[in-house]
């Protein structure tokens, strides 16, 4: 089993993880999604890893194969407090339908939005910021404390995920990204044969959901993205993205 070298680990942290990402995904990339999961969570990092859900359009099955495997693991959830109303109830129907026990819902520092976003409508002005101070920040907190999280990021989803590896470096920690090789038709077969409730808005035309001010519904035939940011260079909200020495000064203001 890769095993991180302490002192290397000491010594130059960010190619010690990065050297131990690369060991883990030659072991363990090629493993069964369920073996996977037993994996990460009872053998790698036990005790010591968490599952970052958005409860969005393809989540279901993630936490679906969770809860399969220790439906009492730790499950990160960020309210942004502009998401959909539809999107908090499928997490509440989602937690129900799966029993798990271990979803932790974190939310904006009130002092992060009264010096950068008193009015809450720095979206329309500044949607970098508007998404580290209500999405990035809360994630960081929340993580505190955990070696490793999980992800459902794939790789047909966007160009930018194209080259996903299972395992990843990210901000000193190995991120697990189990679902990273699934096609399309795998994750719709898996639901079905688990008959797993969609998110609402996936009929409506939203295969990628985010906060409500800044998901646009996707036209046939779309990057399952493109209405994320719609009309903007933007294409990640910043948590799969590096985020060390960034400060809140309210210069989005």
């Amino acid at each position: 089993m890769a095993q991180l070298d302490a002192t290397a680990l000491a010594l130059d942290p960010e190619n010690a993880l990065r050297a131990e990402a690369q060991a883990l995904n030659v072991q363990y990339g090629g493993l069964p999604t369920p073996d996977l999961l037993d994996h990460v969570l009872h053998r790698l990092y036990p005790g010591r890893i968490a599952l970052v859900s958005s409860f969005g359009a393809e989540s279901s099955v993630l936490l679906h194969l969770l809860a399969q495997v220790d439906r009492h693991a730790p499950v990160l959830f960020v309210d942004t407090q502009k998401l959909f109303g539809e999107t908090l109830r499928y997490r509440e129907a989602l937690i129900e339908r799966f029993g798990l026990t271990g979803v932790r819902t974190t939310t904006p520092d009130p002092d992060d939005l009264a010096t950068a976003d008193p009015q809450g409508s720095l979206w329309l002005r500044d949607t970098d910021t508007c998404c580290h101070i209500r999405k990035v920040l809360p994630l960081e907190r929340a993580l505190d404390g955990f070696d490793a999280w999980i992800t459902g990021r794939k790789r047909f989803q966007s160009a930018t995920r194209a080259s996903l590896s299972v395992f990843e470096v990210a901000n000193d920690r190995i991120k697990v990204n189990p679902l990273a090789t699934w096609s399309v038709d795998t994750l719709k077969a898996y639901a079905e044969t688990h008959d797993l409730p969609p998110h609402p808005l996936v009929a409506q035309g939203f295969p990628s959901i985010g906060c409500m001010p800044c998901t646009d519904r996707v036209a046939p035939g779309e990057d399952p993205r493109a209405g994320r940011w719609r009309g903007a260079e933007k294409t990640e909200c910043g948590i799969h993205l590096p985020t060390h020495g960034r400060e809140i000064d309210g210069s989005g203001i």
